[in-house]
């Protein structure tokens, strides 16, 4: 003898115990025919609808003579479900539930409606709960894209020289185009703070604003951490997409910095999408569309690179639609006074400390200093001379102990006098190079920290010390 369930009477006993549970927990329920005809009704939903008549006498008629504003004949027109829906019955609001009925082989036979409320009041508590979700999320959503807001302005780039002066023309005439903008000039001359300022004054200036330094991203992950990841794309990626740079900039602007470290293979992938506004994610076949203008960034020599046939020339031409070149601090020394002062207000507000200021004999020195790592290494000079001192006027000797050791010992112009005739280029290149020697040999001949002390990146370093002719040894000689 078996001892198997009859499983097909066990699910008609359920459907048949469900229908009576929740004909009791409802308010009303009501079954109508594939015509939308009344086929069966409970009489507490008629007593609801205010019905007078014999209970008996609705059966058979249209659905709408009965409740007018029913929708039953939508749901057996349409075979959709409406899960959750609200009706008015005279001035009550009621909370009502609609399914399509259909028979073994999938035919629809008809439909089911549950009147689940009488009042929607009742659903406040979990409508409040939606809505706080709602605005949690909401709230969540406006953080993220606060934070890849722009973080600068133009008018937070200093400086009255004429070579700065055309450079914010420049950039305030990009903002209002929605071409590719190439930014030139040696490393800390100010290009992202630039690229910040024309996406603040540009029309998609309240869509985000994401940077990528491609120079600092492993060759291996950039492509990825461009253009996203599909799930399951390779052994140990997530399952979900992964979005890349160009999707969470899409509708702004995605700033790439050092792009002349780009890749060969990926400059090819990064052209399509500069022409065709479209890319596939890694491991999809999917094209993925984006609106959004690129500024690029670079120190290196493009044009060099190009003859080199390191960087594609199609390339090139598509990044220097608008270009713009940010001037080196040392051909703009009439600005350092007032960026040198901005700098230590900006060092007060984050340090609390009390507010310095330069003498004229401090700015002096400022001035006559070449500064290979240009803004950047005036702020690591002016934050190392804040943290030496605790005097609140700074003066020339505060500076010169702060500056490479081979710039210290001289006075303003001291350094430029010694070249005699010799032509200008080269007494700067024997400036740069001594104080790139003498941080080298301060640091023990550790690169990173030697960079990091000149207020450059270590792909520049590496590349002034080649053109200079300094030796990679541990002591940093020539």
């Amino acid at each position: 003898m078996s001892l198997e369930p009859n499983f097909e009477h066990l699910r008609a006993r359920a459907v048949e115990s469900l229908f009576h549970h929740l004909a009791d927990a409802c308010v009303g329920l009501i079954v109508v025919d594939q015509h939308a005809r009344i086929a069966w009704i409970g009489e507490r939903y008629l007593e609801l609808l205010g019905y007078s008549g014999n209970p008996d006498d609705a059966l058979g008629r249209p659905v709408e003579e009965v409740i007018p504003n029913s929708q039953m004949r939508h749901v057996v027109e349409s075979g959709q479900t409406m899960l959750l829906d609200l009706m008015d019955i005279g001035e009550r609001t009621i909370v009502v539930t609609r399914l399509p009925l259909r028979d073994e082989d999938g035919t629809l036979i008809g439909a089911i409606g549950f009147a689940l409320f009488d009042r929607a009041d009742r659903l406040r508590p979990l409508m409040s709960k939606y809505q706080k979700l709602q605005e949690e999320l909401t709230r969540a959503r406006q953080e993220l894209a606060q934070e890849r807001r722009a973080k600068y302005s133009l008018s937070q780039m200093i400086g009255n020289s004429d070579s700065m002066r055309e450079v914010k023309r420049l950039a305030r005439r990009a903002a209002q185009l929605d071409s590719t903008v190439l930014l030139l000039g040696e490393t800390g001359t100010g290009k992202e703070l630039l690229a910040h300022g024309i996406h603040a004054a540009s029309p998609r200036a309240n869509a985000p604003f994401v940077g990528v330094n491609v120079a600092a991203i492993p060759e291996n992950l950039l492509e990825s951490e461009l253009f996203g990841v599909a799930p399951g794309a390779f052994t140990g990626a997530d399952r979900k997409m992964r979005e890349g740079k160009f999707q969470l900039a899409d509708g702004g602007t995605l700033f790439l910095d050092e792009i002349g470290d780009m890749p060969l293979p990926l400059q090819a992938k990064l052209l399509r999408v500069l022409q065709e506004r479209e890319f596939e994610a890694v491991g999809s076949n999917k094209v993925v569309r984006v609106d959004l203008r690129v500024i690029a960034a670079t120190s290196r020599d493009l044009d060099a690179l190009v003859r080199e046939r390191q960087f594609r020339a199609d390339l090139y031409y598509r990044l220097n639609v608008v270009p713009i070149t940010l001037p080196p601090l040392r051909d703009r020394t009439e600005d350092i006074g007032s960026i040198a002062d901005r700098i230590l207000d900006e060092l007060a507000f984050t340090t609390a400390a009390p507010s310095r200021e330069l003498t004229a004999g401090a700015i002096a020195v400022l001035e006559d200093y070449d500064w290979p790592g240009n803004v950047r290494e005036l702020r690591n000079v002016l934050e190392r001379v804040s943290a030496m001192t605790d005097d609140t006027v700074l003066t020339a000797d505060h500076i010169r102990g702060a500056l490479p050791r081979a710039a210290g010992p001289a006075g303003p112009g001291e350094r430029l006098a010694e070249g005699g005739d010799r032509p200008l280029s080269d007494v700067l290149k024997d400036t740069e190079r001594a104080a790139i020697v003498g941080a080298l040999s301060r640091t023990g001949g550790v690169k990173a920290k030697a960079a990091k002390l000149l207020g450059i990146s270590r792909a520049s370093l590496y590349e002034r010390m080649q053109a200079l002719g300094i030796k990679e040894d541990t002591q940093g000689t020539v």
